[in-house]
């Protein structure tokens, strides 16, 4: 059985996805952009502004479903420019504590050309569902 995550709370899907699929026990966001919920604009164009919304939209996004970062078990991470990886794991490292993560997940972190509407940053997770 699926259920799926629809959320004011976080940006609305830009093409024919889903925020997040909830099935087998697991959460599935969908990549998320550095994106403002409340304008659908991408927010000011620096990492650290940009790493930090993706991180809020996951978070809202497992909000929805009842769970929260701790329950995060794998992230994926898309970066245009790796050499940022510093400024975004320092973030990543504060926002996992500061949400009461015990733990950090199993995570990946590649290096594409391009993202969608340019952005910096995309982040995916996978939780356990409560």
């Amino acid at each position: 059985m699926r259920k799926i995550i629809d959320t004011q709370a976080a940006p609305k899907a830009i093409g024919p996805y889903s925020q997040g699929v909830i099935s087998g026990g697991l959460i599935f966001t969908s990549g998320q952009l550095p994106l403002s919920p409340q304008t659908g604009f991408l927010v000011k164009k620096n990492i650290e502004n940009q790493t930090r919304q993706c991180l809020e939209n996951m978070r809202a996004i497992l909000l929805h479903a009842d769970a929260d970062v701790s329950d995060v078990v794998k992230t994926t991470i898309y970066l245009t420019e790796i050499m940022r990886f510093s400024v975004v794991n320092e973030i990543y490292n504060d926002f996992f504590i500061k949400h009461g993560a015990n733990y950090f997940p199993a995570r990946t972190c590649i290096e594409v050309s391009k993202l969608p509407l340019n952005a910096m940053i995309e982040i995916e997770a996978v939780a356990v569902a409560p």
